[in-house]
């Protein structure tokens, strides 16, 4: 019996040893592995995609959480609004530039604008994964405007996956990063992650799961789009199965976000929109001098059930604390 529990109480510690992760750079590509299954991908530059992003987004289990479109077609998800793919990090407005809304082929957009990798710094693989990259956003005729140092870790263990985003921007001339609504990290959640009040397009006919709740416990879009949080979680079901992200807004942050989250599926943490959710907010644009910097950290995590089941409460007590 002694050796029973033994053998059990090694299996319950070993559920939740750190996982390892594996980082394999390719010519346009960088993959993640976590414990030998694919997580994701960063993607530097691909198809008609004017900045670089991570896709898919997968659960422990596999589940993939984020909306296939446009990387790939796949039939009853919604085809709207392509430049959101995957996870990406991105402003509407940076001394007029749009980095958000920015596709090539958006031809009536004379706005759109490049952030191009200049290079990969640095891939290491091992219990945390990391990929450390350098940026340049650039308006559409070239001029350079922002260069973002960004490291982006990744981990997980046998029911979560996480990544945590460490984002540096330094003016490259003055720059004015604009109180707009279209900003600045967003994520692109799968069609059945929707809530049920997301309007249906003549495709989309699959039920929609989603909820989102802050962490003061406000539901939904009306409770939580346009608010100031310290995360927001968005859950439901994929393929049968109860799965959830939530984002932290690190509280040491340049400036923290108000949640440009909505029904449709779009999951965003704006750190520069203020006027643009509430007009009886003060203005939340934020001027950068030549050579300065703007700091910005975020925890994303993917967990199995929803934010309560998961503890997600608990995991920003201890984020907050590292």
């Amino acid at each position: 019996m002694k050796i029973r529990s033994t053998i059990f109480l090694l299996f319950l510690a070993s559920a939740f040893l750190p996982a390892q992760v594996k980082i394999t750079q390719e010519a346009d590509k960088v993959n993640v592995e976590i414990d030998g299954k694919p997580f994701t991908t960063f993607y530097l530059h691909e198809g008609e995609a004017m900045k670089p992003y991570l896709y898919p987004l997968r659960t422990a289990s596999g589940k993939v959480i984020t909306r296939h479109f446009p990387m790939e077609k796949v039939d009853g998800e919604p085809a709207d609004h392509p430049h959101q793919r995957g996870l990406w990090f991105g402003h509407e407005d940076v001394n007029g530039s749009d980095f958000w809304n920015n596709e090539t082929s958006y031809t009536t957009r004379s706005k759109r604008a490049w952030i191009k990798v200049d290079k990969i710094d640095e891939v290491k693989s091992g219990k945390t994964g990391k990929i450390a990259a350098t940026m340049t956003w650039s308006a559409l005729d070239g001029t350079k405007l922002v260069r973002e140092n960004r490291e982006m870790r990744f981990s997980g263990d046998s029911k979560l996956r996480v990544i945590d985003l460490d984002i540096t921007l330094t003016a490259l001339t003055n720059v004015k990063f604009g109180d707009a609504k279209d900003g600045v990290l967003g994520i692109r959640l799968a069609r059945s992650l929707q809530e049920d009040s997301a309007d249906k397009g003549k495709a989309d006919t699959g039920p929609h799961t989603g909820t989102m709740v802050n962490a003061e416990g406000a539901t939904k879009e009306k409770g939580v789009w346009g608010k100031l949080s310290d995360w927001v979680d968005y859950s439901g079901d994929v393929d049968g199965e109860k799965v959830g992200v939530a984002i932290f807004d690190n509280p040491a942050n340049s400036t923290r976000s108000i949640w440009h989250s909505r029904g449709y599926g779009l999951f965003a943490a704006n750190p520069f929109g203020r006027t643009a959710f509430d007009k009886s907010l003060s203005d939340g644009s934020k001027s950068v001098d030549e050579g300065k910097s703007i700091h910005y950290a975020y925890r994303i995590v993917i967990h199995e059930g929803d934010a309560k089941d998961a503890g997600i409460a608990k995991m920003w007590d201890a984020y907050v604390k590292k």
